[in-house]
Parts: structure tokens; C-alpha cells; sequence
């Protein structure tokens, strides 16, 4: 490859943004940053690097997708969020469109035509890449009807698998039914180009709730189940069927359940799993955060307690009325917090303990990773939402409200069924 040295030392210190761009300049060119080892360079040279994400709200048909957004961020460079890219769709003649689930820089999309017939598309919004997705050709006329009301294919979820930095295949999930000890998948992969169908053991005492969302990491789905002090996991690329679900109890289940604050959530950072809760003892108030470490149901084995610090000095300026929203996804050192007196999203560096307060009435800032900050109706959606947090009543299941939407470390295309 004739390409003079300097070339490559200015592309590799370029945003990825940049970098797409200059793909199409030659031959030469795109050869050299299709390479493994110019990929290999820059994401060396980026692995600390922030990268753009968004927080995105998990309630269907409601506000906006995005409710906040991190852009400019030095390993991309984007000019605006990554949210923004989503607005293919909407320039499309139909009559609904719901997002389904973000997972590695790809995002599902339900739409209806004006004919109410579903569809499905996975896409890469950065480089306006979309593939329909067949619908299952084993559906009835009466399943597609339960398909477009939401009624029977509840909860609709994508897995990837990734190679060095890089999705090399997803697989759509659809649960279509449970029923006592099973639970069924409908999936569809990029790999063969066809759906087929999975029945899974779950165990008895447990009932699965489809119609809640849930959280994909590393080809693992991770949802709530019908007892509030655990969810369930399945793995889709390395799983057994013979093995079935796991049941994953949360690292405060037992004597410290009184003691929490907020309804149990959880959230990923750093590529794993993290929960994270406020617990009130002797008139202290304390955040604790743990890790999932290994997917077994006791809590002592399964969690990793990453921090444990006081929220005093954040409450004696903002108060108490606040909840949780996620973690940075990229550094398990900050934590994002929605404060409701001051309308404000909340940035707390668990190691420094320095927090900083970000309004949606003001302009764009930056925030403690480097990259800009931006809302859309987040104010809005904190507010319809903001009860649930609180466990008045125990027995109600806990929800997944907050996912977020992160840019891989390098470009990838969409992968794409061969051709048959």
C-alpha cells in the first residue's frame, strides 16, 4: 500500500466522523482504514477518548426518543446528538413508529405503513444503512393483527455480537408467549437470514413480565421478572437451551430491603451490568453502586460493590428530591441523578464527590466527560415519571425507564444476511 507515512499519522488522529468521510477519497484510502491494523492503531490511541450517547426514554409512543444528548465528543466529533440521526423515518409515510432497542451503535425500529402493515427495520442511523427485517413467515393473519396492537408480541428486543470493536451479527428477539415453566423466542438472524423458533425453561415461582423492556449486553437479555428483588438473563449467542434462564437476585435483596430509597433499577457502564441505590442508617445517607460479576443467583458471588460514598454534601445544596437515571456508560465514576427542586440533571463523580446541576432552559454545556450536553423535553418526561421511583407500594414490579444509546469505538456497517 503506497501511502506516504504522514497520511497515515494525521488520519489516525482524526474523529471517526472525519475518517468515514475520507473513505471515499480513493482506493488507497479506504484499503488503509478498512485495515485491522489501522483500526487497531486508532482505537488504541482513543481508549480512554469520550464518545457521543444519549439517554433514551423507555416509554413507547411518549415525548421523544432522546431525552438528552452528548455530542461533539472527541472520538466522533459529531456536530449534533446521536439522536438526531434518527430522523429517517419520520420523513416516511406511516402511521407509527416506536424504537425498540438500542444496542451497539444499531437500532430497532417498529413502524406501521398506512395500511397498519408492521414492519421491522435494524439500522446503522449514522450511515443511513436499514434493512427490513421479514416478518416470521409461520405468522396467522391473527398474530400479525396481535403484532400490530402490541398485544402478543409485547416485547421486542436486539442482541449483537461484536469482533474486535466491530458488530459482526444481531439477532431480533420477539417473546411470544410464557406459560408456567417456558417461555418463548421468535428469533431472527443476520447470520442465516431466518427466524426460528426457542422454547426456554424458566423457573416456576417466577412469572415473566414480556411487557417490560429490557437491557442487551454482550448477547445477554436481562429483564425483570415477576419478584421485584430479581431479574432474569438469557444468552442468546452462547446459551444453552437445556440450561434455560438465570435468576439474578439484586445485591441488596434480604435485610437491606427496608433500608433502600428508590425502586430497583438497573442500568450498564463500562460494559457491564451496574445497580446503584440510596440507603438511609443511623440518619446517614449513603449511594452505593455495585457491578454484576457472574450470572448466579447469589448475591454475594454475583455482585461487585464498586462504591459505597456519602451524599451529604450534594443533598445540602440540592436537597432530597431526586432519583436515579443511569450511569455513564463509558466511566463507572459518574453518575447521572434527575433533581426535581431544581429541575436539573444532576452529573456526581463518585471518586471526587463533585457534582455539577445541568437545566434544560440553559444553554448547551459541557459536561464532566468533555462532550456537549443538550435536552429534548427531558423536564417533560422526569416529570410524568418521577413517582414511580419511590416504593410506596412494594408489590408494584420495578420498570426500565432510561437506556442509553452508545456510538461504537470504531465505523461498522450493517451486517447483512448472504444473499441466497
Amino acid at each position: 500500500m503506497n501511502i506516504p507515512e504522514v497520511v497515515f499519522v494525521i488520519l489516525v488522529r482524526l474523529p471517526l466522523k472525519s475518517i468515514a468521510r475520507f473513505r471515499s477519497v480513493c482506493k488507497e484510502w479506504k484499503d488503509l482504514i478498512d485495515s485491522d491494523f489501522f483500526r487497531d492503531h486508532f482505537m488504541s490511541r482513543h481508549s480512554s477518548s469520550s464518545i457521543s450517547w444519549s439517554i433514551i426514554q423507555m416509554q413507547p409512543h411518549k415525548l421523544t426518543l432522546e431525552i438528552v444528548g452528548h455530542h461533539g465528543c472527541k472520538t466522533w466529533g459529531l456536530a449534533r446528538s446521536p439522536g438526531s440521526f434518527m430522523s429517517f423515518f419520520v420523513e416516511r409515510a406511516i402511521n407509527k413508529i416506536q424504537v425498540l432497542a438500542c444496542t451497539d451503535g444499531l437500532v430497532l425500529v417498529y413502524l406501521e405503513a398506512a395500511d397498519d402493515t408492521p414492519m421491522y427495520y435494524v439500522g446503522n442511523p449514522l450511515f443511513q444503512e436499514w434493512f427490513r427485517v421479514p416478518l416470521p413467515p409461520f405468522l396467522s393473519l391473527e398474530d400479525l393483527e396481535r403484532l400490530r396492537l402490541q398485544e402478543h408480541f409485547s416485547d421486542t428486543r436486539l442482541v449483537t455480537k461484536m469482533r474486535s470493536g466491530i458488530v459482526v451479527s444481531y439477532k431480533v428477539v420477539l417473546v411470544i408467549n410464557h406459560y408456567r415453566t417456558q417461555v418463548g423466542f421468535v428469533i431472527y438472524s443476520s447470520d442465516t437470514g431466518k427466524w426460528e423458533h426457542q422454547n426456554v425453561t424458566c423457573p416456576l415461582h417466577h412469572r415473566w413480565l414480556g411487557h417490560r423492556k429490557s437491557i442487551a449486553l454482550n448477547g445477554i437479555l436481562h429483564w425483570f421478572s415477576s419478584l421485584i428483588s430479581s431479574f432474569m438473563v438469557y444468552d442468546f449467542y452462547g446459551g444453552n437451551v437445556d440450561d434455560g434462564c438465570r435468576i439474578i437476585s439484586f445485591p441488596d435483596s434480604g435485610k437491606e430491603d427496608l433500608l433502600r430509597r428508590f425502586r430497583r433499577t438497573f442500568t450498564t457502564s463500562e460494559g457491564s451490568i451496574v445497580y446503584y441505590n440510596e440507603y438511609r442508617e443511623n440518619e446517614n445517607r449513603t449511594l452505593r453502586v455495585w457491578r454484576l460479576v457472574k450470572y448466579t443467583d447469589g448475591p454475594e458471588e454475583a455482585w461487585q460493590l464498586l462504591w459505597e460514598v456519602s451524599l451529604d454534601s450534594m443533598i445540602e445544596l440540592l436537597g432530597i428530591n431526586y432519583f436515579p437515571v443511569v450511569m455513564h456508560p463509558l466511566n463507572s465514576e459518574i453518575i447521572y441523578l434527575w433533581c426535581m427542586d431544581k429541575e436539573g440533571m444532576v452529573l456526581f463523580n463518585l471518586r471526587t464527590l463533585a457534582f455539577s446541576l445541568h437545566k434544560e432552559n440553559e444553554d448547551d454545556s459541557k459536561c464532566m466527560d468533555g462532550c456537549v450536553l443538550s435536552f429534548n423535553r427531558c423536564r417533560e418526561y422526569m416529570e410524568n415519571i418521577s413517582d414511580y421511583f419511590f416504593p410506596w407500594f412494594n408489590c408494584v414490579p420495578n420498570n426500565l425507564l432510561f437506556s442509553q444509546y452508545v456510538l461504537p469505538r470504531w465505523l461498522h456497517r450493517l451486517p447483512r444476511p448472504l444473499p441466497t
